[in-house]
């Protein structure tokens, strides 16, 4: 069995290639958002329409609330067993989605990390919510120097995951990252997507003026009562929550929501660079991505 893996940085143009593919293959869509899995976020996310999953039927779009806990590692156990049940039927399956921890998860594997006890995960969390994050970084320098050291604690959800395996385990979360590729039962083929970084800029600025149009506004509106949660802590409502807030003018956070697109653009683009097994096209070639699918 092959598992077709289509990849790229957001608004490059996956999703009606996506479709194409799938539709070539008869395979379903299988999901690799970490974002679209949630329901309520439709809009935010360019999540596929109603209209797309009727043409093509896909897998984690939806499947949760917003408050739902959702890790790579559970993506990982959850997409190898529906492509185990799936491979009785598929000669070729197809992934897809600009998720990279979620893509490196079903390719690579994920380090095994132990599961987070309960009240303490709830804790941090509570802690998370009244704005300690500076106290908890401090915490996790102390708990584990080398993670601190090489992660992005910039991020809240990386401290505080961190936080919670050492918490839960007494150990430091870095002695479990091992970095093993573990062996798929799978052949495994990445076609990635580019464009000339201004032409993929200028499709990030036309999309969040559409999301706009479409009603990013009244659906971050519906969701700011959990503007807590980390499935929220995402491009596109964070910088509407501060125009909510006050904070901001209009005008101001949806320019914020567009350079930070770019910038998430760029960081994608930076993490599969390191990946040489990808093939890459512009999402024009089509007849030329349809020769390798054959």
């Amino acid at each position: 069995m092959t598992l077709y893996v289509l990849l790229g940085p957001t608004a490059v143009g996956k999703t009606e290639l996506a479709l194409q593919m799938a539709e070539k293959l008869g395979s379903p869509i299988l999901n690799c958002d970490s974002r679209q899995i949630y329901r309520g976020m439709e809009i935010g996310t360019a999540a596929p329409t109603a209209e797309q999953q009727q043409r093509v039927k896909h897998y984690f779009v939806g499947i949760h609330n917003i408050g739902f806990y959702y890790s790579a590692a559970q993506y990982e156990q959850d997409v190898l067993s529906l492509i185990a049940q799936l491979s009785n039927t598929h000669q070729s399956l197809l992934l897809t989605g600009g998720s990279m921890m979620y893509m490196d998860a079903v390719c690579n594997g994920i380090d095994d990390i132990p599961s987070v006890d309960n009240e303490v995960r709830e804790t941090l969390r509570e802690r998370l919510a009244t704005g300690n994050i500076d106290e908890m970084r401090n915490e996790l320098h102390l708990l584990d120097p080398d993670y601190y050291n090489t992660a992005d604690t910039r991020n809240p959800k990386r401290v505080v995951h961190a936080l919670e395996v050492c918490y839960t385990t007494g150990r430091p979360y870095s002695s479990f990252l091992k970095k093993e590729c573990k062996p798929r039962p799978f052949h495994i083929v990445k076609i990635g997507l580019q464009r000339e970084r201004q032409e993929l800029f200028d499709r990030i600025n036309k999309r969040v003026d559409a999301m706009i149009a479409e009603g990013l506004l009244d659906e971050a509106r519906r969701l700011l009562p959990l503007r807590n949660e980390n499935a929220l802590n995402t491009v596109g409502y964070k910088e509407l929550f501060r125009y909510f807030d006050g904070e901001w003018e209009l005008t101001f956070a949806i320019e914020k929501i567009k350079k930070n697109t770019r910038d998430y653009a760029k960081k994608q683009m930076t993490w599969f660079t390191h990946d040489p097994s990808i093939q890459w096209f512009h999402p024009n070639q089509v007849d030329d991505i349809f020769q390798i699918i054959k």
